[in-house]
């Protein structure tokens, strides 16, 4: 091995280690999920008041699912005899595995999970350990057993069990590769009947797969499956029960995996690294469709495959290839149909919905934000993309409804769903709150989406945002400005599906809107100092010319910045829009959104007024408190300082004098202040230290910072952090609807502040 080999695994090693052994140990952990700070919570929640529904399911057992976890609880259950890519290391070795199976349950469909490793290798007594402990949940996820025990187990299970059972080994992967196998086939226009099929491998996965190969449509006949010692024929007096199954019956059979691979359609690997030779690949049919499953190592490398055969379709288990054959694509979705509807068992027809839901989804145009997250600008159907990718979010909208639709159908269904679009919606809400939050505000955009006029035409990720904007439906048309010919270029090179209208303010085509912008701006500015010769330069520029679109009511929102500093972009919008007549003496600033498990969190001022006087404070909280209301979301206002409640430093002062204000003027207003950041993230806190205070009980949302330093540090020290999601700088007091996009900000970052762009410009209008 290679030294640079070697100190990229060892590399990799430690960062593994580090990752599962860093603070708390594990990846998994339990959280309340009811209210736990008083002694009348801890009454409710234990006893005496957990009698109540204890008594409830003794009187029908079915209410369990109401009163508990029971519902959207999966145990992962293993001995540890068959480890992927490690064997049989034993239940305690296997425990890092079956949390990482918690871990991906949560994340992907909101599943709890408690991970249970069975020291126990005798089938008949760990389905006895397993029937003990099923009261407590509501499937069973099976995993890393060896076969032939891994049939038996699942198969007596099933049938003792009123609850879904999955050995996901088996099933997961055929589920997921059976789509595969559905698209492949359609790509190179082939008769699923008519293929002859190599299946290498006769474990528990290999049998599964291969069964449900059979129910997709392909002919038995045509199926050659091999061991570690040979075709599985009936000459041979080795084979179990699940192996004679797929033996075929001839008098010569073909001993060798390289002869039987000749004119093959399809190989399927499910066994050991390298066994698929360049000859044997090069003797397969046209278009051969090659599935080498085999982890860490597949049956025959990628790269190698792809240079002897041009035409092949690949896929395999790792993630560094095309059309990874990822388990995750199902399990989380298939639970969660199941469970939601309370299915007694998970049937094949629930399984073969799952695997015609994922094959459809590969088929749909892919959504640009996918296509960001794997790096790549335009994944479509082909021999590269025949299943989804696993950050794919509309999965869990069609795979577990389709589960659930044929549990229903069935016969397995205990609570049938009754609307499928509030299903799907609740599917959703099962994410983190803060991609719920994000949804809420597109939803509310695309219900009245408006033209935006774009000023960085020119850069690669605004177009990229225009993409999406236009997929999800938030903008309506866009006008993009700058080079015609660069613009264009960057469209085409990227394959960007974008139909915007260009314009170039430097254009000799455009001179004569150019000249008529110039003069309206002009007669809006001439008693300020500003010549006509001036507003012409100024109007070939395209944020000038951008915000005289919107003025003219030629488009509803303007987004700028990206290219320039704040205070650049910022100029022609005050020339040309002004400020809001909203309040007295109105002013300009900056609010930041931050989406985090709490709830929404609002920072202010963060990008425009340096140090601000106890007026413009005030100004500040009456304009960021209005713009809330108007997401209904009720204000509650934290006046941050160095102190609490201490106005003994001009900081301190000033919000001191702001408070006293509000609460005179605005007495339904809740504010408080002057308050230190943690008191003010901790309402418990603060009712202990402060109890008269207006925000005591109150999760205070909206923070007004006493200076510009202060809030700007704040925010670029949160954003630099990455784990919160946050949307800004949102502009404030401008008398029309225009953003100022930060320096080199992300594309999603583009598109969540024009979404909210669109929002404001709703608002204004009604």
């Amino acid at each position: 091995m290679h030294e640079k080999m070697k100190k990229k695994i060892n590399s990799f090693r430690e960062e593994s280690l580090n990752y599962h052994s860093k603070f708390p140990s594990g990846k998994i952990q339990i959280t309340p999920t009811k209210k736990y700070r008083s002694q009348k919570d801890l009454s409710l929640a234990y006893s005496p008041g957990v009698a109540e529904p204890c008594k409830e399911i003794a009187r029908s057992s079915q209410e369990v699912y109401k009163y508990t976890s029971k519902g959207n609880l999966v145990a992962v259950i293993t001995n540890g005899s068959a480890v992927l890519g490690l064997g049989n290391i034993g239940a305690l070795a296997s425990k890092p595995v079956m949390e990482g199976k918690a871990f991906l349950f949560k994340i992907f469909s909101g599943i709890d999970v408690f991970d249970i490793e069975i020291n126990e290798s005798d089938p008949k007594k760990f389905v006895e350990i397993v029937k003990a402990i099923s009261p407590t949940f509501g499937g069973i996820n099976l995993e890393d057993i060896k076969s032939p025990e891994a049939f038996e187990i699942e198969k007596k299970l099933k049938k003792e069990l009123n609850i879904p059972v999955m050995h996901d080994d088996q099933h997961g992967t055929a589920i997921i590769s059976g789509a595969a196998l559905l698209n492949a086939i359609t790509y190179v226009k082939k008769e699923i009947s008519k293929i002859k099929m190599i299946v290498n491998g006769a474990g528990a996965a290999a049998i599964s797969c291969t069964r449900i190969y059979k129910k997709l449509g392909v002919n038995p006949e045509n199926i050659f499956m091999f061991d570690s010692k040979g075709l599985l024929h009936f000459s041979r007096n080795d084979l179990n029960k699940e192996k004679k199954e797929f033996a075929i019956s001839i008098r010569n059979p073909i001993q060798k995996l390289d002869q039987a691979i000749k004119n093959a359609d399809v190989f399927i690997g499910l066994s050991i690294g390298g066994i698929l030779t360049s000859d044997m690949l090069k003797n397969m049919a046209r278009d051969p469709i090659v599935f080498a499953m085999a982890n860490p190592d597949p049956e025959i490398d990628y790269n190698l495959a792809v240079k002897i055969r041009p035409d092949v379709i690949m896929a395999t288990g790792r993630s560094d290839y095309p059309n990874q054959v990822n388990n995750v694509l199902g399990f989380p979705y298939i639970f969660r149909g199941a469970l939601d509807v309370h299915a007694s068992v998970i049937n094949d027809q629930m399984k073969l919905a799952a695997v015609y839901a994922i094959a459809s989804l590969a088929k749909e145009p892919v959504p640009e934000q996918v296509n960001i997250i794997y790096n790549k600008k335009n994944i479509s159907f082909g021999k590269e993309y025949i299943i989804p990718k696993p950050f794919d979010n509309r999965l869990i909208v069609r795979v577990a409804p389709a589960v659930a639709k044929a549990a229903i159908d069935s016969g397995v269904a205990r609570n049938p769903i009754l609307d499928w679009d509030i299903y799907q919606e609740q599917l959703l809400d099962r994410m983190e709150y803060e991609d719920k939050m994000l949804r809420m505000i597109k939803n509310r955009a695309r219900t009245n989406p408006k033209r935006v006029v774009f000023c960085n035409g020119e850069e690669y990720n605004v177009l990229k945002s225009i993409q999406i904007l236009y997929e999800e439906g938030i903008i309506e048309n866009s006008i993009v400005l700058g080079n015609k010919d660069k613009i264009k270029h960057l469209i085409n090179e990227n394959k960007l599906d974008i139909k915007s209208i260009i314009i170039d303010p430097k254009s000799k085509e455009n001179e004569n809107k150019v000249k008529n912008f110039a003069k309206i701006l002009w007669k809006k500015r001439n008693r300020k100092g500003l010549t006509l010769y001036n507003s012409i330069m100024d109007m070939h520029t395209n944020d000038y010319f951008g915000s005289m679109i919107v003025d003219q009511k030629e488009a509803d929102v303007v987004i700028t910045g990206y290219s320039k500093n704040f205070s650049l972009s910022l100029r022609p919008m005050l020339e040309i829009f002004g400020k809001k007549n909203s309040i007295k003496n109105q002013i300009i600033a900056g609010m930041m959104l931050l989406l985090t498990k709490r709830g929404p969190l609002f920072l202010a001022d963060i990008a425009v007024i340096q140090n601000p006087t106890s007026e413009e404070l005030t100004k500040i909280v009456l304009m960021v408190s209005h713009l809330v209301k108007k997401f209904n979301i009720e204000p509650h206002i934290a006046m941050l300082s160095l102190q609490n409640f201490s106005s003994n430093s001009k900081i301190s002062s000033k919000i001191f004098k702001t408070v006293s204000f509000l609460h005179k003027n605005h007495p339904n207003l809740i504010v408080d202040g002057e308050l230190q950041p943690d008191f003010a993230l901790n309402e418990f806190l603060l009712a202990s230290k402060f109890p008269l205070s207006k925000l005591v009980r109150k999760k205070a949302n909206i923070f007004i910072f006493p200076n510009l330093e202060s809030g700007s540090i704040t925010y670029k020290f949160i954003k630099g952090l990455g784990n919160i999601q946050t949307i800004g700088p949102i502009m404030v007091g401008i008398k029309k609807p225009t953003q100022i996009i930060p320096i080199q900000s992300s594309i999603e970052d583009i598109v969540n502040l024009t979404t909210l762009s669109v929002i404001d410009a709703q608002i204004r209008k009604y």
